[in-house]
């Protein structure tokens, strides 16, 4: 036999494996450790039988059985799950840290993994935990878990940041988590998806060894089950392949969740892991320091990224602000909404048809901006709520309207951002005086009256767009992912 099938004896917290020939056996221990209790041989057995049947749904040819343990005189001692052995080498983490090609592997899985959750139980029970409350009490337990671990081996600055931008992400996301209960998106799922126990065979890859002593640990947003996998891709240095594996997921699964849904559920997975850490250092595996800050720094990681923001792009005709937005919206994968369009729709026109008046007068009378603004704001809240970024293009020459944005920021936990787009006069006429059709219509005169109109406007980050393009947008987005330090204050 060659050296993949030499026998082996490998021991877990919970359980010791046997490697013989082709086979690979599994000895529950007789331990209680809380979260399971395995101290009793008939409990050992049904979880037995439970990890086989649970495990055949996605590697049916991998699991073939339990076995029964005899002693000398017949009676029964124990039991033992039976496996077909996995080779060693094509294991995915060992296979992504040899910098093998995994991409046709990994589509597969994610193809694997979609059909799997399209055919997954759904229950009300099942749905119950993934509601935006039951996460936020899997969030709430680890943060508390952790809180003796601040300023030791856990940077407690770090951490308080965790806990804000999650309560806030949260806080802010009742519709997108009713949603995701409403459309079936919580199933029974695997719960434990790593890339260690993952196999990728010729015939397809064998994903092994998910959550059999809980249940409810099991039952889970499928796309949580998906990011666990991709969380553990990015952790081992890969993080093309955990965004190729997300995105190739989201298409088979047919799955329309914004993206700071994914980088939610990484982060979760994350600290949940630099919490695994941190235990592990507190029974004196000092190596396990490490891993608290990369698990900690991967989960900060992600909820910037996710972070739900609404920015303002505004500034007078000409001053080049659609374009800016547009541009935002391709960077941060975020939603433009334009008053320019949403004014004609509201007004039964086209949106390049022209609705040509004076100033003040035909669909840009007070009364007529006001509404504007009042619908751009409400498909605004729509889309916050919702885990969409929005980039609102319009001009922004009222102060009460941007109080009403402001509002609309606080009241969905949304980061506001505020960009003014500013050109001298000779360029916005210019710009003016070659547009040709459009949404807009307004021409040279009104940008002047508008712009000796418009309030002050302090809060803004001004923005010169007759400066190349590519350095108007890296400031904008500058401003826009960081802006302001963002100041969270101890308890």
């Amino acid at each position: 036999m060659g050296p993949a099938y030499r026998a082996q004896v490998l021991e877990t917290h919970a359980a010791i494996l046997l490697f013989l020939g082709d086979r690979a056996y599994k000895l529950k221990k007789a331990v209680d450790l809380g979260f399971l209790d395995f101290r009793d041989r008939t409990d050992r057995n049904a979880v037995c039988h439970r990890e086989v049947e649970l495990n055949r749904r996605l590697a049916a040819d991998v699991y073939l059985g339990v076995a029964d343990v005899h002693g000398p005189g017949g009676e029964l001692w124990d039991h033992l799950v039976v496996m077909r052995r996995m080779p060693p080498e094509r294991r995915l983490s060992t296979l992504i840290r040899a910098g093998a090609p995994v991409e046709d592997d990994l589509r597969r899985l994610a193809r694997l993994l979609a059909r799997f959750h399209a055919t997954a139980d759904r229950s009300p029970v099942i749905a119950a935990e993934g509601t935006r409350a039951a996460l936020r009490g899997r969030w709430d337990a680890t943060f508390a878990q952790l809180r003796p671990f601040h300023d030791g081996v856990l940077d407690a600055g770090a951490a308080i940041e965790v806990e804000h931008l999650t309560h806030e992400f949260l806080a802010g996301r009742e519709p997108l988590f009713g949603e995701r209960v409403e459309h079936g998106r919580i199933v029974d799922g695997h719960g434990d998806l790593i890339a260690d126990d993952v196999f990728c065979l010729d015939d397809g890859p064998r994903p092994l060894d998910c959550l059999e002593f809980d249940d409810r640990l099991r039952y889970l947003d499928a796309l949580d089950d998906a990011a666990f996998l991709a969380m553990d891709i990015e952790h081992l240095g890969a993080n093309d392949l955990a965004r190729l594996f997300l995105d190739w997921y989201a298409e088979f699964s047919g799955d329309p969740a914004p993206a700071a849904l994914r980088d939610h559920y990484i982060a979760y997975r994350a600290f949940v892991r630099a919490k695994v850490a941190c235990l592990r250092h507190e029974q004196g595996d000092l190596s396990a320091t490490a891993d608290v800050a990369t698990y900690t720094d991967l989960t900060l990681r992600h909820l910037r990224a996710g972070t739900v923001r609404l920015v303002l792009v505004g500034g007078g005709p000409g001053t080049g602000k659609t374009t800016l937005a547009g541009a935002l919206a391709d960077r941060l994968g975020a939603v433009v909404l334009s008053s320019d369009r949403i004014r004609k729709e509201l007004a039964g026109l086209a949106p390049e048809m022209s609705a040509s008046a004076a100033y003040r007068h035909g669909i840009y009378t007070t009364e007529w901006t006001d509404r504007t603004y009042r619908e751009l704001l409400h498909r605004a809240e729509r889309l916050l709520g919702r885990g969409e970024t929005v980039i609102l293009d319009a001009s922004w020459t009222a102060e009460r309207h941007r109080e009403a944005a402001r509002a609309l920021g606080a009241a969905t936990h949304s980061r506001v951002r505020e960009i003014r787009c500013t050109a001298d006069r000779a360029t916005v006429n210019e710009r003016l005086a070659r547009r040709a059709g459009g949404m807009s219509d307004a021409d040279a005169a009104i940008a002047s009256a508008m712009a000796a109109a418009v309030a002050p406007w302090p809060q803004a980050t001004d923005v010169a767009t007759d400066q190349p393009v590519d350095d108007i947008l890296d400031r904008a987005l500058a401003d826009v992912t960081l802006g302001r330090p963002l100041q969270v204050l101890r308890p």
